[in-house]
């Protein structure tokens, strides 16, 4: 209940000064990097090796920000052959806790190094009063933890010299608090604070089914110029609700979901995230193809 109460508290998260954020890197239109994976170290070797029909690679942001290493010396490599983003856990833009400034100047200093062709975290909190769960929280969705969010969003954004993107979570539970649907919570956020969006749509089929909304209805409450990436993953289905395990392949409803957001957005780079039971990377490549196949298509009907 403490946490819950901490997350509307009025108090100002210490750090750089907010205000209009000004990013030395803020392209005005949205950069098409093509079909991605998230690089995994059970892959390193394989696609340094054979070189796989892949577009970019999305890096988890806290597994390369230690100086040197073996994970330092692939990235580097793979860095150079192909594009990369960044894609962080750890930035808790929803806390009300002080922004975390060593954890900022890592991730400013990753960046300064591959240069990226973005940086992610996700629309949550992972702890309060020092206390970091280790999880991805949701937040209440109202005007008070909107202008809270902004302000942060726009602290990082002006700390990094370049905009953010946001990803929806999964969700299992509501705040009696909000005051709105989370569609129309992302999506302010994103016009407020001038920061982007990764949809991951597993994420919005996942909250669906568990809050009892038509993910279809979120889809159209997503402004298309804020997105700019697109996850695609599978999740565990128990029957009654579902969990967002990144386990599975990506099932057929959620390549229905995706059809439907290329016809609504136009081309968003897209990427297929795997987090556990890992299979043969040729597994991987077979659904980046199928995503090829299915954007395709949904373009066809975008562009008519």
């Amino acid at each position: 209940m403490h946490m819950q109460y901490g997350l509307l508290s009025p108090k100002t998260a210490q750090g750089p000064s907010a205000g209009p954020t000004s990013c030395e890197h803020a392209p005005k239109v949205r950069p098409w990097l093509g079909f991605g994976l998230g690089l995994r170290t059970q892959y390193f070797d394989e696609v340094l090796a054979n070189a796989p029909n892949v577009d970019w690679f999305e890096v988890t942001s806290e597994n390369f920000m230690v100086a040197g290493g073996k994970p330092r010396h692939y990235l580097h490599r793979i860095r150079e052959r192909w594009p990369v983003v960044m894609h962080g856990v750890s930035l808790s833009i929803g806390s009300t806790d002080p922004l975390d400034m060593d954890y900022l100047r890592g991730l400013r200093e990753l960046a300064r190094e591959i240069q990226p062709a973005w940086v992610s975290d996700h629309l949550c909190w992972t702890g309060v009063d020092g206390i970091n769960s280790h999880d991805l929280l949701p937040l209440p969705y109202d005007e008070a933890a909107i202008a809270h969010v902004v302000s942060r969003v726009q602290q990082v954004q002006e700390f990094l010299g370049r905009e953010i993107l946001l990803e929806n979570l999964s969700s299992y539970v509501e705040f009696r608090q909000s005051r709105m649907p989370e569609w129309d919570f992302v999506a302010e956020v994103a016009r407020r604070a001038g920061s982007r969006i990764l949809l991951d749509v597993n994420n919005i089929q996942v909250s669906a089914r568990n809050q009892g909304f038509d993910p279809n209805t979120y889809l159209d409450g997503i402004p298309a110029d804020r997105v700019w990436q697109i996850h695609l993953a599978g999740h565990s289905d128990y029957g009654d609700y579902c969990i967002d395990t990144h386990d599975h392949d990506v099932p057929s409803e959620v390549w229905a979901l995706y059809e439907r957001a290329i016809r609504k957005f136009g081309p968003i780079s897209t990427m297929i995230e795997r987090d556990d039971h890992f299979p043969p990377l040729q597994e991987l490549l077979g659904e980046l193809d199928q995503a090829r196949v299915t954007f395709a298509r949904a373009s066809v009907a975008h562009a008519t």
